[in-house]
């Protein structure tokens, strides 16, 4: 079981602000910083937002990766922060990230320069990590592109 969530005073999300959307609207701002209450039917209409005003933030990954670790769920609050590292990634690499981290479509080789690229061009360590685990375990399993 979760340990009590308690809203605390350090700038750090718990439990207890969860769902963020209703609790704290303040805090949900687009990548560019942009209040997501300024987001409406009429902006849309009016052509003010664009696909990057959707997306979900760095920050607000953060935020949820706090409620999770807050909540006793550290796998989550890892996944949180992956996908926020993944917020810098364009989204063509994500796409071929994806089809290269399937079985047998990659060589070891492949995956620890993918890995290179998100740590080294994105500042993305922990996702380049999951990719050399992921390739330590296919050469083990057998199931690299050969």
């Amino acid at each position: 079981e979760a340990p009590p969530a308690l809203q605390n005073n350090t700038g750090t999300a718990t439990a207890a602000d969860y769902p963020i959307l209703q609790k704290h609207p303040d805090w949900v701002k687009t990548p560019d910083g942009r209040p997501v209450s300024q987001i409406d039917l009429s902006t849309v209409q009016r052509g003010e937002v664009e696909n990057k005003d959707i997306r979900i933030s760095r920050q607000m990954l953060l935020k949820q990766a706090e409620v999770a670790e807050s909540a006793g769920k550290p796998q989550v609050a890892e996944n949180f922060r992956r996908a926020a590292e993944m917020t810098e990634v364009p989204d063509e690499l994500v796409i071929r990230m994806y089809d290269k981290l399937r079985p047998n479509r990659a060589t070891y080789r492949e995956l620890c320069e993918m890995a290179d690229t998100l740590e080294n061009e994105y500042n993305a360590a922990r996702c380049a990590k999951l990719v050399r685990e992921a390739a330590e375990i296919y050469q083990k399993r057998g199931i690299l592109l050969k």
